[in-house]
């Protein structure tokens, strides 16, 4: 009896340690998530409002200039341009410490107008502009969700550059690949500095017997079947067998090719419907 007692009390206890691992892993993962977040640095044009507890008088809002100084009440000039929002709060904190004007002080920086920190969104969007980072962990999904969204003739694949760790950076990024194949990986954080430019949507054309003769966006996955439906396919006098392709090389040379009708379209293929002999 001692001994099933004992070893109800093993499996409980290690019961207990399961759950335990279960319900500390999602926070740690989420405090992970968080500490690689990058900080906030104030900089030259945003507004911040200043507070110090129990001080309401000491209640300041105030710009940085473009020195990266600010005026505050008994301390006079402090510069806190390139720190974070908390090395700032110290620094103001030390200042009146050290001039002897409060004991301990407790300082709040908020930030209320955010100037220095923009990403430009170019291209193909509907509000092409200069962006504020209102958060300090906005992606660039929220980034093209703010001017606008992606314009009709936009492409998919947008081109993100900036700086990372003092390197210049450029990345392309699928916004429609990143959401239709569950891709939350490549919704990247922007920085201030980013620019995202949103090119054309690759297109083909089509030419000689075909309903609508023109160019076209190219699809996703689309065939040299479905171009040609989309220029509504041969006229009477046209035919598929009689389907001709211009596609540039790899050394820019154009070449004249007799295309599969279940082959991929290229950017920029050109379609020469011929006329039927019969």
């Amino acid at each position: 009896m001692t001994n099933d007692m004992e070893i109800t009390r093993m499996n409980f206890r290690r019961s207990l340690a399961c759950l335990f691992v279960i319900f500390a892993l999602p926070i740690s993962l989420c405090a992970l998530a968080q500490e690689r977040l990058p900080e906030y640095r104030l900089g030259a044009g945003d507004t911040i409002k200043i507070t110090v507890f129990q001080n309401p008088d000491l209640t300041v809002e105030t710009r940085v200039t473009e020195n990266g100084t600010i005026t505050f009440p008994l301390v006079g000039v402090i510069r806190i341009g390139g720190m974070t929002v908390g090395a700032a709060e110290q620094t103001i904190a030390r200042a009146l410490q050290s001039g002897g004007f409060l004991k301990q002080a407790q300082v709040n920086i908020l930030v209320t107008q955010n100037v220095s920190n923009q990403v430009s969104v170019l291209g193909l969007v509907n509000h092409p502009g200069r962006f504020p980072l209102v958060t300090f962990n906005t992606r660039i999904s929220e980034m093209i969700a703010t001017a606008g969204g992606i314009a009709g003739n936009g492409a998919d694949v947008v081109i993100l550059t900036g700086t990372r760790g003092g390197r210049p950076f450029r990345k392309e990024i699928d916004i429609a690949g990143m959401f239709l194949n569950n891709q939350p990986n490549e919704d990247i954080l922007v920085t201030g500095g980013d620019v995202i430019y949103v090119p054309q949507q690759p297109t083909y054309y089509i030419y000689g017997e075909v309903q609508h003769p023109g160019f076209y966006r190219i699809q996703r996955g689309m065939t040299v079947r479905q171009a040609l439906a989309e220029g509504g396919g041969p006229t009477p006098r046209g035919t598929e067998r009689g389907l001709g392709l211009y596609r540039r090389g790899a050394g820019g040379k154009v070449e004249s090719l007799t295309p599969d009708l279940d082959s991929l379209v290229q950017p920029d293929d050109v379609f020469y419907v011929k006329e039927s002999l019969f």
